[in-house]
């Protein structure tokens, strides 16, 4: 039964999820631990600086109590396998800690605070930009399915070669120096004016910074979906049952749309489900380009800064979302495709 599929399917998902949390606080052991530890001396100092009064030695006394305090509440205090096991815990509630050197922008170190602060940044762009060039990508190749070896197919199959290989790094230098600098229509990067305006100007201002690079990054996506979407579309159309339903007269669009739309949709569901998800991680280069204060740029500044509570932040967010992306996929794969048998045996 489906509800079977389904379970099983988010099951496997925690557990994987928990599996990849739990390597990534191995690898990450050693030097979350150091910046743990650092932190403590750094808030022991500070209460230290309270105790004018008190003579060197009970000074001593107490900052060995408060520290023997402090590692049994960060579990430093116990056996490494169960170190390593509370961390993992730690993170998969989302209890990140503090980061090292990265501040919030009302200058909170709490590092849920400063990854939450990037993702609708990133959404806003790359998962914007993303839906915009699914639907341009698949409509263009369902119009090349549809007349394939014609003048439209030809001339965007030469155009997807020569555009779809370009690095997004070079291609948003190359439309900054062009757009920014010699024709002046669009600023070079950001995400704002600064200062920034206020009411409903603010809004219209980040829409504005925000154009170039959602318009390089259509250029250089949407021609590769529109030819993978084509391929998909184009093995379909030679299937028995749309011959025959195009020799019983059934209008083109109808055909298209009604009967290939349907068999296609696992294989272009996958490709547009798999992008998005990619979207929301970001890109280092891309937004270092533009200036763009996303989860990418954060990744940058996290590992300039040897910030590892950030980076295992980032990790286990994208992580979760891909995840539970990928169990989204495997859920609709078996609903829309009816040739998949759920639970049956072979």
């Amino acid at each position: 039964m489906y509800w079977k599929y389904a379970a099983k399917r988010i099951f496997y998902g925690i557990l994987m999820y928990i599996i990849l949390i739990f390597i990534f606080s191995v690898l990450f052991n050693a030097t979350n631990e150091a910046t743990t530890k650092a932190q403590i001396e750094e808030s022991l100092r500070g209460e230290t600086t309270k105790m004018r009064n008190m003579d060197v030695q009970e000074v001593q006394k107490y900052m060995a109590e408060r520290r023997a305090y402090k590692y049994h509440l960060y579990h430093l205090d116990q056996p490494i396998f169960q170190r390593i096991v509370w961390r993992t815990i730690d993170t998969i509630t989302l209890n990140f800690g503090n980061s090292t050197n990265i501040k919030s922008a009302k200058g909170e170190r709490d590092v849920w605070t400063i990854v939450s602060e990037t993702i609708p940044r990133t959404i806003l762009l790359f998962t914007t930009a993303m839906i915009l060039e699914l639907l341009l990508g698949v409509w263009l190749g369902l119009k090349k399915a549809q007349r394939a070896g014609g003048i439209l197919d030809k001339s965007t199959s030469i155009a997807t070669m020569v555009v779809y290989g370009m690095p997004r790094w070079w291609l948003g230098m190359i439309m900054i120096m062009f757009f920014a600098y010699q024709i002046n229509i669009f600023p070079s990067g950001g995400l704002h004016t600064v200062p920034p305006p206020q009411g409903f100007a603010y809004f219209l201002d980040i829409l504005y910074h925000m154009a170039l690079p959602m318009l390089t990054l259509l250029i250089i996506d949407f021609w590769g979906t529109a030819y993978l979407t084509r391929n998909i579309v184009l093995g379909t159309l030679q299937e028995d049952f749309v011959m025959s339903a195009r020799a019983r007269g059934i209008p083109e669009n109808k055909v298209l749309f009604g009967h290939t739309m349907r068999t296609s949709a696992p294989p272009i569901v996958t490709m547009a489900l798999l992008s998005l998800l990619s979207s929301i991680s970001g890109n280092i280069l891309f937004e270092g380009i533009f200036s763009w204060p996303g989860m990418g740029n954060l990744y940058w500044i996290a590992i300039e800064q040897n910030d590892v509570p950030v980076l295992m932040g980032l990790l286990a967010i994208t992580t979760a979302l891909y995840i539970a992306g990928l169990v989204i996929l495997d859920l609709i794969y078996g609903f829309l495709d009816p040739r998949i048998k759920v639970g049956g045996k072979a």
